[in-house]
């Protein structure tokens, strides 16, 4: 089942991640998962741009590596709360240090986002938004106080998703 319809950038798609075998659930109703792409440095730089079609909104994850759960409210994008409890624009990347953001986009009536790069590269990814109405968004920025990624990662993962994986009341997938 083809998920990304398209990849466009001004260099090679490298970073397109392939589908692994089995990774698609098969019964009606399960959820559906898009490929993911996953940016890193020194492509990805503080500045980078996130743009995303009007109207979308943001419902940020909680507890993210403990017990992940929407907050309570959304928030209309590029407005989301951070790791931390901050109010961010998530639209634009972070120096490094800055805290996770992780949260579920909704709203889409076309399937796209480009991401624009300080260097000036700019990729565009579209899918069928009818089938992946959600986009699952999760910065790393360096303020991670985990073990083993401690102060470690600066990547931004973007996927979408054929309904939202994330309850407000519980905090299992």
């Amino acid at each position: 089942m083809p998920v990304l319809y398209s990849v466009g950038s001004a260099t090679s798609a490298a970073a397109v991640t392939a589908p692994q075998p089995g990774s698609a659930p098969t019964a009606t109703g399960d959820l559906l998962r898009g490929t993911e792409r996953r940016y890193h440095a020194p492509l990805l730089a503080a500045g980078t741009r996130l743009v995303l079609p009007a109207g979308i909104k943001a419902a940020s994850i909680q507890d993210y590596y403990r017990r992940p759960h929407l907050t309570s409210a959304e928030s209309a994008w590029p407005r989301m709360t951070a790791a931390d409890g901050t109010m961010v624009d998530a639209s634009t990347v972070p120096e490094r240090g800055a805290p996770t953001r992780t949260a579920i986009l909704s709203g889409f009536t076309e399937g796209w986002y480009e991401l624009i790069h300080a260097n000036g590269r700019a990729d565009r990814v579209t899918w069928d938004a009818g089938k992946f109405p959600f986009l699952s968004l999760h910065g790393e920025f360096g303020a991670m106080t985990e073990a083993l990624y401690r102060d470690r990662l600066y990547t931004l993962a973007l996927q979408p998703f054929s309904f939202n994986p994330y309850s407000r009341n519980t905090s299992t997938l």
